[in-house]
């Protein structure tokens, strides 16, 4: 447990993510603070639900979704006064209000904020300020206030760089598809059913979907270097331009690995544990493949890379059972294609990015 906990303090998604959750908690009770202590604002509910909904994962996804929320926000208020004002405090001017305000946010430059202007309009209607202009200016303030907090906050405490998170995320990925195919060789070499090829069929799934979450991080990273005040910012967000090439290639590795399970699933394993002589080279390099990649070896991949070759040049495919020769060739064709793909992943392995502070020190 000790080590889990160790390993988990030192990820930097763990600590963007406390990071970004704590400067929200700060944002919404610094906007309070000031609208109720220092401008002195009644009821100064908006302000911290702004803050709230203001700081996002980057600067430029918080300066552009504040300005957003700025635009839906005012609306919200307009429509709920001149609801209040044409039908008073009704149903009638409660569901006029709601639908103005959910059609405006279909139109494109509001539909991140889909639900803001009628959520906005329905609070003031609800709260009784629709027909109190005094009322209805302050609640345009506190909104601007918590908005202002919120894109201060993102912007001069620690601004977000999501490379390290995305270095993290991807540099993981080729681990797991190594410790898959190990896993696939010790449980072929002990002889196995269709059952645990299905199962290795379904990690490949679960491969795919931590591939989705690093290109969503990756892009994260992107966005994070725009707008960013950092100095560091543009020295990083070039160590992160080849995180894409690499995902892609994980991607290759991924459907190869599936492919590889599915062909041995449906020729039903026997074919591999009848044929000795395909069977049993075929297998270590199999087991060696997935050694290497797990501790990104790049010679390692290199041999096994070669010794594949060679062994698929020395292969009697006439000596083969019959109808297995295309089993055998698939096989040896994913390999092959898995080792491609992930030679240069291990080349670029550890997927760091360097703190310049630590580099200046150094």
């Amino acid at each position: 447990m000790l080590a889990s906990l160790r390993q988990r303090l030192r990820d930097p998604v763990f600590w963007t993510n406390t990071s970004q959750l704590v400067k929200t908690v700060v944002a919404v009770v610094l906007a309070w603070v000031l609208s109720v202590h220092v401008l002195d604002i009644s009821q100064p509910f908006l302000a911290p639900w702004a803050a709230l909904l203001t700081v996002h994962a980057t600067v430029f996804r918080t300066l552009r979704r504040g300005v957003q929320q700025v635009g839906a926000t005012v609306l919200g208020v307009l429509l709920a006064f001149a609801a209040g004002s044409l039908f008073g405090v009704t149903a009638l001017s409660l569901g006029v209000a709601v639908l103005l305000g959910l059609l405006a946010g279909s139109v494109r430059g509001l539909r991140a904020e889909t639900t803001t202007a009628a959520a906005t309009a329905l609070v003031v209607l609800t709260t009784g300020y629709s027909d109190d202009s005094g009322m209805l200016v302050a609640r345009l303030l506190d909104t601007a206030i918590g908005i202002s907090v919120g894109l201060l906050i993102n912007l001069v405490v620690w601004p977000p760089l999501r490379d390290r998170s995305a270095a993290s995320q991807v540099g993981a990925i080729d681990d797991r598809i190594g410790h898959l195919l190990t896993k696939m060789a010790a449980a072929l070499a002990r002889g196995c059913d269709a059952a645990q090829a299905d199962a290795w069929i379904e990690r490949t799934g679960e491969l795919d979907h931590d591939i989705d979450e690093a290109w969503s991080v990756v892009g994260q990273a992107r966005e994070s270097g725009r707008l960013n005040p950092r100095r560091s910012a543009a020295v990083r967000m070039r160590r992160a331009e080849g995180f894409g090439d690499i995902l892609g290639r994980l991607e290759q590795a991924v459907a190869e690995t599936r492919s590889m399970a599915r062909t041995i699933r449906l020729s039903r394993i026997a074919p591999l544990e009848g044929d000795p002589a395909f069977r049993g080279p075929w297998l270590e390099l199999l087991r060696r493949a997935g050694a290497a990649i797990r501790s990104a070896d790049v010679d390692a991949v290199r041999r096994v890379h070669a010794d594949l070759d060679a062994f698929a040049g020395k292969l009697a495919v006439d000596a083969l059972p019959d109808r297995f020769w295309p089993v055998s060739g698939a096989l040896l064709v994913n390999l092959r294609n898995i080792l491609e793909s992930l030679g240069a992943v291990a080349e670029a392995q550890p997927l760091e990015v360097p703190s310049p502070a630590l580099r200046r020190a150094g």
